[in-house]
């Protein structure tokens, strides 16, 4: 997981700093969720924060500087969500469809979630402006594919699943059980129902098995 306090370029020590640090990434997510970055001020996000400006700039710097770690908090964040879906993957299922399933629903309600898809929108809007930040949030999913490529290894080594390479597989699990959902909270949100969501979710667990369930020889 990337290390966030790394990133701004200091140590954070002290229970207050923390605490004082969290509120103002807190309140500049927010700002930027709302007006892009354009469109925020180290002003606005100060006082939303409760701190004065130039504690603001003591803690955390430039808006520049502090856009990227918001952003990169972001992605922190919405990995550790992720991981914890993942955490519920079967092992020795009794239900495999049942199971994936659950696991497909977990991480397309991660995907739904509002702070997720507010990270995503900004991503898109600022992506021309830093590029080389969102190359690294992009990378940071990576955390995610390894460890489901992990679970999908030990299932085809349990003989559920025929898998060559876990990691294309487990590329390709996300893409299905995710479907048009990252683009579609985003830029079509009204047209997102929980209906939809557990549709896209069942079909692509189908289509998954369909292509790598383990089949006994006839």
């Amino acid at each position: 997981m990337m290390d966030v306090s790394a990133l701004a370029g200091g140590t954070v020590t002290g229970r207050g700093r923390v605490d004082k640090r969290e509120a103002i990434l807190a309140a500049a997510f927010e700002v930027f969720a709302r007006k892009g970055y354009e469109g925020a001020n180290v002003d606005l996000i100060a006082s939303e924060a409760g701190v004065a400006k130039p504690t603001l700039y003591n803690h955390l710097g430039s808006k520049e500087k502090l856009f990227r770690l918001v952003m990169v908090d972001a992605a922190v964040r919405a990995n550790a969500r992720t991981l914890a879906v993942l955490r519920n993957f079967p092992t020795e299922p009794a239900d495999l469809v049942g199971e994936l399933g659950a696991v497909a629903d977990g991480l397309a309600a991660c995907v739904c979630d509002e702070q997720s898809v507010a990270a995503r929108r900004l991503m898109y809007m600022e992506s021309g402006r830093f590029p080389d930040l969102f190359r690294t949030m992009w990378a940071s999913g990576e955390e995610v594919i390894e460890a489901l490529a992990g679970r999908m290894a030990r299932l085809a080594h349990a003989g559920y699943l025929e898998i060559i390479d876990p990691a294309t597989a487990a590329t390709q699990f996300v893409g299905l059980v995710l479907g048009d959902l990252p683009l579609l909270t985003v830029f079509a949100p009204d047209t997102v129902t929980s209906a939809h969501r557990d549709q896209i979710a069942a079909a692509g667990v189908a289509t998954f098995l369909r292509a790598f369930a383990h089949r006994p020889p006839k």
